[in-house]
């Protein structure tokens, strides 16, 4: 370490500011939290990632060289690690983000799924109760785990997902978070750990990596090439922009109830269909010069063969953090949706670096996904 670097991590030790950990915090959501506590909240950030393929420092260029942030490369698996993470900082908090997270991904190859979201998670939380047995102040401590709707398996035409509803994962992924929120709960149950559990719907939003519907979508139009949709597109998803998820988020780790859960849903309901119709209309209105031969981004649409186990409708019951916590989403579909197209068309640079590997190597990102 230089000199330079040694002083910045000293300043960061001694700021006196609360410290919260952010696990896989170069990833699309965890960049998200970090740039929102950093950039409008007083808080000493420490970003924990392995920097893998969705991995990103890029999209922290905005707070990596302020002095209430760090960070520390490595797996959540890795109990060596973890363990000198939390006797090295002495957070008041670790946030905890880093996953698998693209079903795709988990059909093809599961192993992973399962190392990193169950095994990664209970690492985390056996150093998290060491660390937190040993405080003097043990209510002020917070283990937030962040996880998704898709646990609660599939709904049908009608109904919400709320708090009580029963786990019916459909696919690897899917199983593998579930899993890893029954972990959290048994060491809430079992050692008293405090934590705190939210289920989130489908984020979109600037810096989102393009194995994803929404900037894959985005950026497969620019270049011309054909936009990929399950099925006939019928799927239903609550589509939630990720900037009002950090500000969630952020909500329950300083003030949920302890054992419990929220939903963070951002009440869009939308067709996947519809979703990839609304970009392409918005992009017409943006893009005057289309690719050779369209007149239109929307005659690039292109249907294939349904996944396996792919859920029919999501949809979130927020009522619980509007009435306990009073959040509500700020972005509706259609003006995060314009903020999110007009970020990638004015941040052509970072996504070719993530497109064509050089900045975090190889992508293994499938044609199509969510």
């Amino acid at each position: 370490m230089s000199v330079l670097a040694y002083c910045a991590y000293q300043e960061f030790l001694e700021s006196g500011l609360k410290t919260v950990i952010i696990t896989g915090g170069a990833g699309f959501i965890g960049s998200a939290v970090i740039r929102y506590l950093i950039e409008q909240r007083d808080y000493r950030v420490v970003n924990f990632d392995k920097l893998t393929y969705a991995g990103n420092l890029e999209s922290l260029v905005t707070v990596a060289d302020h002095p209430n942030y760090h960070f520390e490369r490595g797996d959540i698996c890795d109990h060596v690690a973890v363990r000198k993470l939390f006797n090295e900082y002495q957070p008041e908090a670790i946030m905890h983000l880093a996953a698998e997270s693209h079903v795709d991904r988990s059909i093809d190859g599961p192993a992973e799924f399962i190392n990193t979201n169950i095994v990664g998670t209970s690492v985390l939380l056996e150093a998290a109760r060491y660390y937190w047995s040993g405080l003097d102040d043990k209510d002020a401590f917070r283990f937030h785990h962040v996880s998704t709707d898709e646990v609660f398996g599939t709904l049908g035409a009608t109904g919400l997902f709320h708090e009580q509803s029963p786990y019916q994962p459909s696919s690897p992924y899917s199983a593998s978070k579930a899993s890893s929120d029954h972990l959290v709960r048994a060491w809430h149950e079992t050692y008293g750990l405090p934590v705190v559990i939210t289920n989130c719907s489908n984020n979109y939003g600037p810096y989102q990596f393009p194995e994803k519907l929404i900037p894959l979508i985005i950026l497969n139009a620019l270049d011309g090439k054909p936009l990929p949709v399950y099925g006939k597109g019928e799927q239903i998803r609550d589509w939630l922009y990720v900037d009002d998820h950090a500000r969630a988020l952020t909500l329950v780790m300083e003030e949920g109830s302890l054992g419990e859960t929220c939903n963070i849903g951002g009440h869009n309901e939308m067709m996947n269909i519809d979703v990839v119709k609304t970009v392409c209309r918005l992009l017409d209105e943006r893009v005057a010069e289309h690719p050779q031969g369209v007149s239109e981004f929307a005659e690039l649409i292109h249907f294939v063969a349904d996944r396996p186990g792919h859920d029919q409708r999501y949809a979130i019951d927020a009522s619980k953090i509007n009435n306990d916590l009073g959040w509500k989403p700020r972005e509706t579909f259609e003006t995060g949706l314009a903020k999110t197209i007009d970020w990638y068309l004015g941040n052509q640079q970072w996504c070719d670096h993530v497109r064509d590997g050089s900045y975090q190597g190889e992508r293994l990102g499938l044609a199509s996904g969510e």
